[in-house]
């Protein structure tokens, strides 16, 4: 990846940034203006990407009281409903430490599974992350010793969200401040499958015994921090779940590890192979039917389809005593229907997890196979 662009079947397209990187360029410009009372018109801020960017600060307002600016939201090449947007961020001191919280535009959120308590705003962790430590950043520079209020709001957020899934999850009032890396990369549907079977000839190139593949990013973390697998000789395939096994299948690969979040993967326990939220749900209606397999009564089958998320669905299981075994049925079926899209000619093992209750179910040799895939990584 060069700076700024990516390159996807031979196109280049322009890299974005997300709502978080706004919010956080925002939060350190406001804070600067806040301590000197001079204004900044631009503003750098460190990606979890490893970019830095420069970006322009806009809507300056510098009181006694706080300070306030916006930074607009660029997608780049991608299509993204928020492409253009402004988000504030106001600034004012405290006597001590750092509170985040969202103002117009941003949503609130009402149920639980999103990593944030109820009622709090709908500013995800890895944002909050890059607010704190830009401001901070700032704190320190000036040799401040104080705290920090830090408000961030988006005008046309309540607007902008009647296009997302936002109401349905349960986030109210406004958009979601989101991002894992801070850099949007475009990507078009043909483009991203056709990256996959590149990267998939290139792991068959490599004589890769055991083939690792995740949904996503969290699917790598989970991967790195639980058993310190690198990616770089996996594969990521997004939503498209099913194509990939018909590539690798093409490719005559002989054994797949797959690891994905819950939130992904029961979906292909009811045979979605494309995960994608546009194409299909059925998330709480397949955990139901797997726990009234696995012995639930009427009022938690009514509960789990009342649920916004996995996360919530989890615990909600396993407050009642039929976690594992719900588990063990949604797996046996995701299992099943990767083999059969395979033909039974690979032998898949699955390790499905959530971000909160960690592992939740691993396929019999999945462990065996994840071994493997240390022992060729050592290798390279």
């Amino acid at each position: 990846m060069e700076l700024g662009y990516v390159y996807k079947n031979h196109k280049k397209l322009r890299c974005g940034y997300t709502t978080g990187t706004c919010a956080a360029a925002a939060s350190k410009a406001a804070v600067r203006m806040l301590i000197t009372k001079i204004p900044v018109k631009e503003i750098e801020v460190f990606t979890p990407k490893g970019i830095t960017l420069t970006l322009e600060v806009l809507n300056i307002c510098i009181t006694d009281k706080y300070a306030e600016c916006a930074v607009k939201k660029d997608a780049g090449d991608d299509a993204d409903c928020t492409n253009g947007i402004l988000v504030y961020s106001r600034t004012e001191f405290l006597q001590d430490g750092i509170v985040i919280d969202g103002g117009k535009g941003v949503g609130r959120i009402t149920k639980p599974g999103f990593g944030q308590p109820e009622g709090a705003a709908a500013i995800n962790s890895v944002p909050r992350k890059m607010i704190t430590e830009a401001a901070l950043s700032e704190l320190e520079a000036a040799g401040c010793e104080t705290g920090l209020k830090i408000i961030i709001s988006v005008p046309d957020g309540e607007e902008i969200a009647k296009k997302t899934f936002n109401p349905r999850l349960g986030i109210e009032g406004g958009i979601s401040i989101l991002g894992t890396s801070g850099i949007i990369e475009p990507m078009s549907e043909r483009a991203l499958l056709d990256t996959i079977y590149i990267e998939l000839k290139q792991r068959k190139a490599q004589s890769r015994g055991v083939l690792l593949i995740v949904p996503g990013n969290y699917g790598k973390n989970f991967a790195r921090d639980t058993w310190g697998i690198d990616l770089e000789h996996g594969v990521k395939c997004s939503n498209f779940i099913g194509e990939t096994l018909d590539m690798a299948l093409m490719l005559e690969f002989k054994k797949i590890l797959f690891i994905g979040h819950i939130g992904k993967l029961v979906k292909v326990a009811a045979g979605i192979m494309n995960t994608h939220s546009c194409v299909a749900d059925a998330r709480m209606e397949t955990l139901c039917s797997c726990a009234v397999l696995a012995g639930c009564n009427m009022e938690t089958a009514r509960n789990i389809l009342l649920c916004a998320t996995t996360d919530e669905a989890v615990f909600l299981l396993k407050e009642n005593g039929i976690l594992d075994k719900t588990m063990d049925i949604m797996l046996d079926r995701i299992v099943s229907n990767m083999r059969h899209r395979t033909e039974n000619k690979i032998e898949i093992e699955v390790i499905v997890f959530s971000n909160q209750a960690g592992m939740l179910a691993k396929s019999d040799m999945a462990l065996e196979f994840i071994k493997s895939i240390k022992m060729q990584d050592s290798s390279y």
